[in-house]
């Protein structure tokens, strides 16, 4: 290890050199990281599932799971813990505030305990784009392939953040007015919320088969409420997907030196990484967000546990496609809801049209899936 170690105390510049360099990467396969799961074990099912507050039987409960037709499955979004560039970790412009912004998953089976995934990414497109939020703005587009111990395709993926310069984004923030209050919430309403997630796990599906031919389009999906979001909530959906730059003591250190970027001086002096921008309001208002705010992979979770809780233990989530929007900030309630867009009794799809939006009224994340149901017997 060096005898001092360089600072982040400037932040980065999107140059069109340094964004010429990173063009000429595209078509190219990423070189692969560590991974957070390498094998979906029952251990890491469970973890995954609590971290995004989906207490489903199937992906829990290991005797409940052996009496269902596929045994124990994982939340289809358990592969943002299998691949970090799914997750928003990208490359080049070091310095250069990254911003999740969105999923497209394919399936092309369930997620099933004892899988070995292995992703597989290249940088898909670099698009320049005009931001009222910030100064000079990238789009940066990855797709990730995963397949199986037997070396089969399991789901094919596409993710993407917005590369932002964050002194700009601090000077030129779009949120005002109510938007950047925090919320604060009071006993009767806590007891208000409690009651309703209660009621959400009533009208889990389950066990119940879904048929096709009992779905009709205008249907609404039971709605799913997440949070108030506080750091605690940061915490235990990292202990089931594991971060991008979460490390400690020499781990830590080493990080830094091989990255200098990452390492931004905390208010003791001490480095670090922009990660913590879920956690540390000081650092959030600095890249221009009102305060802390949530994982845009986690929102996309929660969007994916709308529909499974809605198809039953028999649906198949076949393709989910999320954008997240505004940044839901600490203090946070979302509601997550959907609607049956089209139904193909042929094929046995039905096409959701999925949404989030914040106790103000604000959207969150909007997005669509798709679903194949099973026939009657």
């Amino acid at each position: 290890m060096s005898e001092t170690m360089e600072l982040a105390t400037t932040f980065g510049r999107i140059t069109d050199e340094a964004l010429d360099q990173l063009r000429q990467s595209i078509g190219r396969q990423v070189r692969r990281g560590q991974p957070y799961i390498e094998e979906l074990n029952a251990d890491a099912i469970r973890h995954f599932a609590y971290g995004i507050g989906d207490c489903n039987p199937l992906w829990i409960d290991r005797d409940y799971a052996a009496a269902t037709p596929h045994g124990m499955l994982a939340p289809p979004t358990a592969l943002f813990a299998m691949d970090k560039i799914l997750s928003g970790y990208v490359s080049g412009l070091p310095g250069v505030h990254a911003m999740f912004a969105g999923t497209t998953f394919r399936w092309l089976r369930r997620l099933r305990a004892g899988d070995r995934l292995r992703g597989t990414a290249k940088l898909k497109d670099l698009i320049e784009r005009p931001s009222k939020f910030a100064g000079r703005s990238v789009q940066q587009v990855y797709e990730i392939t995963f397949t199986d111990q037997d070396g089969e395709t399991v789901a094919v993926t596409e993710s993407y953040c917005f590369r932002t310069e964050r002194d700009a984004a601090r000077e030129r923030g779009k949120y005002s007015g109510a938007s950047a209050e925090a919320a604060s919430w009071n006993a009767d309403q806590l007891a208000e919320i409690g009651a309703a997630y209660r009621k959400q796990e009533e009208v889990r599906r389950g066990a119940r088969p879904r048929y096709i031919d009992e779905v009709t389009v205008g249907e609404e999906l039971p709605p799913l409420l997440k949070g108030p979001y506080t750091a605690t909530t940061a915490v235990s959906y990292l202990l089931g997907w594991g971060g991008l730059y979460v490390r400690s003591h020499g781990h830590a250190f080493q990080l830094y030196e091989d990255h200098p970027a990452l390492a931004i001086p905390n208010e003791w002096g001490v480095p670090e990484p922009p990660e913590r921008v879920h956690w540390d309001q000081d650092l959030a208002q600095r890249v221009g967000v009102p305060g802390a705010y949530d994982y845009g992979p986690e929102r996309v979770a929660w969007m994916g546990h709308v529909v499974t809780d809605w198809m039953g233990d028999d649906g198949f989530l076949a393709e989910l496609d999320v954008q997240v929007r505004k940044h839901n900030l600490i203090g946070d309630l979302v509601t997550a809801s959907g609607t049956v867009a089209e139904v193909d009794t042929e094929t046995r799809r039905v096409r959701l049209e999925l949404h989030a939006s914040d106790h103000r009224g604000d959207e969150s994340a909007r997005g669509s899936a798709v679903v194949v149901l099973p026939e009657r017997p």
